[in-house]
Parts: structure tokens; C-alpha cells; sequence
């Protein structure tokens, strides 16, 4: 059998046969005879073709870089590497990010895992009288779940920051570390005006394990915060454990009322707040909103609830409550007294809210209607009208932040008041009184 074979022939086309090439009949072609070829002058066609090829090259490199450089200086094609030089140059020193076309996505774990540490749950427990469908009255135990922020501690104390809303009306207080185990705490002081309270815990009760695996938060400046910037909030969301939610600053110095659910009144708040889109819920408030050099920028504190609303936050700088904390770090850890051994000043007062002062013109606090003849407040030289603005370095603004305070104090103790007296041109002057409880 002849071989198959296939080849090109000079007017480009394949063809398909084996052995010689036949007619159309079978037969043999007329064999022509022999031409011999006469030698072309000048120089061999291989040398030719190559030396073309070469110059086509010259030229086109030429051209191309010609090209390249015309476009560079006028139309600015390299602008695009250098401003991804300059992104990659700007961010080299915070936390990692990686870009892939416009799409960028942030890995906070190794922040998470440097804040973790200083952030505890906090499990508050309270017991409140209820009244019955039938008229009789029973008690009632509740539980709230809240996050503090570890900030120091002192000769014999553990010293953690957290809401004031969130020890508010508790009896007794659990402090969670990261390493699960848990001990009970004491408030130290309470700022409601800032939403702001420090609690204890003593030093001899936490086992000695944790303390190796926890630390003190660092604290940064809220006051070079810029919109758009990363935000990282941590807390016990829900009480179901620490979680962490990532978003950016939404705005700055942002003002929130609040109302209170017991008596209905709408205060606002004395800070400036943050606002976050980074989720803050149920359980966040008191922990920590953080840079991404893990630094304590912000209290989570608030969010804004609604069907229409979604993904605003809001936290407390750090930088406008930092000498407040110090100064509740200060205060003597306060343990409550049983009801029957409390003290009391021995006035009647009406609560004056932020938004009722302003309605009346009337600093906010707590307005004195009546002071007892021969009590406590009497004998130290109060009078009617006056306005309670603090207790102990703590701030009063209504009866019921100054009811609260007045657990923790015994008859016969003595309290510093912070007063606002009334002059005959309408103004306040600002006294302290030393009131010894009867």
C-alpha cells in the first residue's frame, strides 16, 4: 500500500494522495523535458527574506516605543501605576488591605484579637416589685446583659468602663472575661448625664490564670476622627458572648434623646456621639468602638430603631468622657445598703429633664419643692428651689438618678451635694453643701 501523505503546494492548497501523481485516467503524465535553471544574479532569496524580517522589526519597535512615549507625556497612561503606588504607600502602615479591581476587603482579626482581652460581659441582675392582677404585689427578678471595657486598676481593684444605663437599677453585678470564668463587681462611680459608669472588681477574687490572659484597653483621640474612616465595635451582643461588627464612621458630633421607659421623659445627651454603621445592638452597649490600630475610640451606647431605619450606631468619644472616667475611677467603690439602714436627705423633689429645662429656662437636675424642717438637708442650709445637679462627684439629673445614688449611703453618713441656688436677677450660682444623712 502507498504511504498517505499530505503537503502544500505553491498556490496554497492542501492536497491528499500516496505514491506518484497520476491523470485522470490512471495513466501516467507527459513527462516534459528537462529545463535546466539558470542561476538568479544578486544576492540569495534567504538572505533577502531575513534581512526584511529584520528591518520590520527595527521599524516596529521604533514605532511602539515612539507610541509609548507620545502617550506617557500627553495623555498621562501611566497615571494609573503611580496612584496604585501612592494607595499601597498610604495604607502599608494600618491594617492589611487587599484590592481587587474596586472591590477592597479588610482583615481586622489580628485587631480583634489585640482588643479582646480588655472587653468583659456583664450580666446584671435586679429585683422589682410588681403589682398583681389582683391587687397584691409580688417580686420580680430580670436579668440585662451589657459589655465593659477594661481601663486600669488600682492597689486592690480591677477597673472596668461601661454605660451607666447598663448597671442602673441592678442589685447584683457579673463580670465575664475572655477566658469564661466569672466574679462579681461593685460600682465605683456613675455619670447619667454622660451615660457613663465605672464598676470594680477586687483583685483577690480573679483567679490567677485570667489574669495573665487579660489587659487594659488603650485609649485613643476621638477628637481626629475622620468620616469614612474603618470602625471596629466588639461586645456582647444579645448576651450570647463577645461578637464584632465592622463599619466606618458615619458622622460626627451627633445628638440623641432618649426616653425613659419608667417615667416616659425625653433626655438628651450631654456628649457629642459618634455614629456607626458597624452593627451595635442589644448587649453592645458599654464596649468598645476601636481604630484599626485597636484603640478605643468611642462607648458603644445607642442605636436607632425603626422599620425605616437601618445601620446607625452611636458611641460616646472617648476623648469627651476621659476626665470623667478618671474621676469615677477615683471614687470610693460604692456597696448598696439594705433598705432599712439607708439614709435620707430629707426633701421632696420633682425631676427637671434636659428638654423640660429648656422649656422653662431652669438648669436640669433635680428642683428641691420642699425642704423638711430639722432633716438633713434643712440642718445644712438648703432651700426651696434650689437644684441638686450632684451627688459625691456623681451627676443628678432627676429623682431617680438620685435615688439610686442613695442606696449605697447609710444614716448618719455624710454626702457632698453639688447645688445650683436661685438669685433675685434669675441666675444660678453653684454651691456644695455637706448634708449628713438622717
Amino acid at each position: 500500500m502507498d504511504n498517505q501523505y499530505n503537503y502544500y503546494n505553491q498556490n496554497g492548497n492542501y492536497q491528499y494522495g500516496g505514491g506518484q501523481p497520476q491523470g485522470a485516467g490512471g495513466e501516467q503524465p507527459e513527462q516534459k523535458p528537462h529545463k535546466e535553471k539558470k542561476p538568479h544574479k544578486g544576492m540569495p532569496k534567504a538572505v533577502a527574506v531575513a534581512g526584511l524580517a529584520i528591518l520590520f522589526g527595527v521599524v516596529s519597535s521604533g514605532v511602539f516605543l515612539t507610541t509609548n512615549v507620545v502617550g506617557s507625556r500627553l495623555l498621562g497612561l501611566n497615571s494609573s501605576e503611580k496612584a496604585s503606588d501612592s494607595s499601597t504607600n498610604q495604607i502599608s502602615n494600618g491594617t492589611a488591605l487587599s484590592t481587587s479591581s474596586s472591590v477592597v476587603t479588610s482583615d481586622v482579626s489580628d485587631v480583634v484579637d489585640k482588643v479582646m482581652p480588655s472587653i468583659v460581659s456583664i450580666t446584671s441582675m435586679s429585683v422589682e416589685e410588681v403589682q398583681s392582677f389582683f391587687g397584691g404585689t409580688y417580686e420580680q427578678q430580670s436579668e440585662g446583659a451589657g459589655t465593659g471595657i477594661i481601663i486600669g486598676e488600682n492597689d486592690s481593684e480591677l477597673l472596668i468602663v461601661t454605660n451607666n444605663h447598663v448597671v442602673e437599677g441592678s442589685d447584683t453585678l457579673t463580670v465575664t472575661f475572655n477566658d469564661e470564668s466569672s466574679v462579681e463587681a461593685n460600682i465605683k462611680g456613675t455619670d447619667s448625664g454622660y451615660d457613663v459608669a465605672v464598676i470594680a472588681v477586687p483583685l483577690d477574687s480573679i483567679p490567677e490564670e485570667t489574669m495573665d490572659n487579660i489587659s487594659a484597653a488603650t485609649l485613643g483621640d476621638s477628637t481626629n476622627l475622620k468620616i469614612g474612616e474603618p470602625a471596629i465595635a466588639i461586645g456582647n451582643a444579645l448576651g450570647y458572648g463577645q461578637s464584632v461588627t465592622t463599619g466606618v464612621i458615619s458622622a460626627l458630633d451627633r445628638t440623641v434623646s432618649t426616653t425613659n421607659a419608667q417615667t416616659g421623659e425625653t433626655q438628651e445627651s450631654s456628649a457629642k456621639l459618634i455614629q456607626t454603621d458597624a452593627a451595635i445592638n442589644p448587649g453592645n452597649s458599654g464596649g468598645a468602638l476601636v481604630n484599626v490600630n485597636g484603640e478605643v475610640i468611642g462607648i458603644n451606647s445607642a442605636k436607632l430603631t425603626g422599620e425605616s431605619v437601618e445601620g446607625i450606631g452611636y458611641a460616646i468619644p472617648i476623648s469627651d468622657v476621659a476626665d470623667l472616667i478618671q474621676n469615677l475611677m477615683n471614687q470610693e467603690t460604692k456597696t448598696k445598703v439594705p433598705e432599712n439602714e439607708r439614709g435620707m436627705l430629707g426633701i421632696t423633689g420633682m425631676s427637671v429633664s434636659d428638654a423640660f429645662s429648656q422649656q422653662i429656662d431652669m438648669p436640669a437636675g433635680v428642683y428641691v419643692v420642699e425642704v423638711t424642717a430639722g432633716g438633713g438637708a434643712d440642718e445644712a442650709g438648703m432651700t426651696k428651689g434650689s437644684i441638686i445637679t450632684g451627688i459625691n462627684g456623681s451627676s443628678i439629673d432627676s429623682m431617680e438618678a438620685l435615688q439610686e445614688q442613695l442606696q449605697y449611703y447609710a444614716k448618719g453618713e455624710t454626702v457632698s451635694l453639688t447645688i445650683l441656688v436661685p438669685q433675685t436677677n434669675g441666675e444660678y450660682v453653684e454651691q456644695t453643701l455637706d448634708v449628713t444623712l438622717k
